[in-house]
This record gives C-alpha cells, sequence and structure tokens, in this order.
C-alpha cells in the first residue's frame, strides 16, 4: 500500500519546481493546483487552473506538471485536467506568493 501522505507532499514539491512565466512564483504558491487526488494504486489526478484562459503557454505548463509528477516515486500514472472554475485571483495566492510579488 502506498503512503498517500507523504506522496502527496513529494508531489507538491514536485509542483513548487513549475513556474508561470508571466509570474515569478511556482504555481502551487500562485495557487493554481486546486486538488490533488491519489489513487490506491498511485494514479494522480490533478486540478489546476491558469493565471489566464488565453495562456500561450499552457501546453508547456501541463506538459511540465505531468512531467515532474510522473517522476514521483510511487506515481504510476497522471491525469492532469484543467479547469477555469472558478477563475483565479489573486486571493488564491500563498501569503509567501504575495510577499514575493509585492501584492502585500
Amino acid at each position: 500500500m502506498i503512503d498517500k501522505i507523504n506522496m502527496e507532499i513529494k508531489i507538491i514539491e514536485a509542483l513548487q519546481t513549475v513556474y508561470d512565466p508571466e509570474l515569478p512564483a511556482n504555481i502551487y504558491d500562485l495557487g493554481l493546483v486546486y486538488s490533488i487526488d491519489i489513487s490506491d494504486t498511485g494514479y494522480v489526478n490533478i486540478k489546476m487552473t491558469l493565471t489566464a484562459p488565453g495562456c500561450p503557454v499552457a501546453g508547456e505548463i501541463i506538459m511540465d506538471v505531468d512531467s515532474k509528477v510522473r517522476n514521483v516515486e510511487g506515481v504510476s500514472d497522471v491525469n492532469v485536467m484543467l479547469t477555469f472554475d472558478p477563475p483565479w485571483n489573486r486571493d488564491m495566492m500563498t501569503e509567501e506568493a504575495k510577499l514575493e510579488l509585492g501584492f502585500l
């Protein structure tokens, strides 16, 4: 049986290495990751959004998320679902990201 808590921590650490090219902060701290669901077999569903629906590098960000999460030990497969509901806003950012970007 997999350790879902430890795996989620490692997935979050992997997501914190994926950066939005428009903002100098990682997608996790920006609040772009809405949910991480891990099955008993290591199948990971990630529900996320982008800062804007017309993001020109959306495909690159999703591929980066897929690749980095797939490399986490114990992950058997990854599905990245993109949604714009609810739409992203600055209130979804961590305090650290807001401070780093000068929003505090």
